[in-house]
């Protein structure tokens, strides 16, 4: 009986934890209540019931922000460790479990949704008939909003991705290319932001971040791009310059595979420019089964030789 009680003793309630946790992340009982889907009773209910567990107290008020204790600092560091420990434990069991079943709701950008995506959504739905991954395009800006307000369950998408609440895995490098129409006057191999800045160009729309990206890159050398189009598709602005419009700038991997145009000319450029392509998720976003066999999917199909 002795040992019966002394192990009870030591059990820790999850949903208290989790909860104290994200009130010292955010400084406030109601924004963790927010972020829970709780009232803020709720909440402050589960930090004075776990206060009275462990017979300390955890949170004090400074101002208007609550803040831990030197107790509370002390389980703080304990967090992470608890929280792997039950993610590695309902890992394991999950072979033993029915199979994958679900909905994941995934944004991206139409880049990767054309040249990256496909393949790794006919394997997903080759080994899980079951999982449905309803995908949604738009701007890196956008597409981290909607993970931040769960409206997306992950988003592929170009860093920088801004939001304190959430957590980017990187999962490729796309280096940029130059494309011009072989017909007419094609680019040299290798092309420098000068041979460029002259040249009517077609670039991506402004609110994107590969445009941003492209922008830095000429502005490195002191000039600025003139585009004569901008664009939200990368097929398009590779149809207007396969038709003589222009040049572009664009992501390699739009160049490769089925992605690969006979009438245009890739060439490199330098200094190179790439961007970094990564799966975006709220840090406190519960990774059910299905939600993990699409994120390892995706991770999976970025690492190199993968592609």
């Amino acid at each position: 009986m002795r040992c019966i009680r002394n192990t009870l003793d030591k059990t820790l309630n999850l949903d208290q934890l989790r909860s104290f946790g994200l009130v010292i992340e955010t400084g406030s009982f109601s924004a963790a209540a927010d972020r829970l889907g709780l009232s803020q009773p709720a909440v402050s209910l589960q930090v004075r019931q776990l206060e009275r567990r462990l017979a300390v107290r955890l949170i004090e008020r400074v101002g208007k922000r609550a803040r831990a204790t030197p107790a509370g600092m002390e389980l703080l560091r304990h967090v992470p460790h608890i929280d792997s420990a039950v993610e590695n434990a309902i890992d394991a069991l999950a072979d033993h479990a029915s199979g994958v079943t679900g909905r994941v709701r995934l944004g991206t950008g139409a880049t990767a949704c054309l040249h990256f995506l496909p393949a790794v959504l006919r394997t997903l739905r080759e080994q899980f008939p079951g999982l449905g991954v309803v995908v949604s395009t738009g701007n890196t800006e956008d597409q981290a909003r909607k993970v931040e307000e769960n409206s997306l369950d992950l988003a592929l998408v170009t860093l920088p991705a801004a939001g304190r609440s959430l957590a980017a895995m990187p999962v490729l490098d796309d280096e940029f290319v130059a494309i011009s129409p072989v017909e007419r006057a094609p680019l040299k191999a290798r092309v420098a932001p000068g041979d460029l800045a002259g040249l009517p160009l077609v670039l991506f729309e402004p609110a994107a971040n590969t445009r941003k990206l492209v922008d830095r890159w000429f502005a490195a050398e002191g000039l600025q791009p003139q585009p004569v189009m901008e664009l939200g598709s990368v097929e398009a602005m590779k149809e207007m310059v396969a038709a003589g419009l222009g040049c572009a700038i664009v992501p390699g991997m739009s160049m490769t595979g089925r992605g690969a145009h006979p009438g245009l000319k890739a060439s490199r450029l330098n200094p190179r420019m790439h961007r970094t392509l990564a799966v975006v998720m709220r840090r406190d976003k519960p990774v059910n089964k299905a939600l993990r066999v699409v994120l390892d999917a995706i991770l999976a199909a970025g690492k190199p030789g993968r592609r």
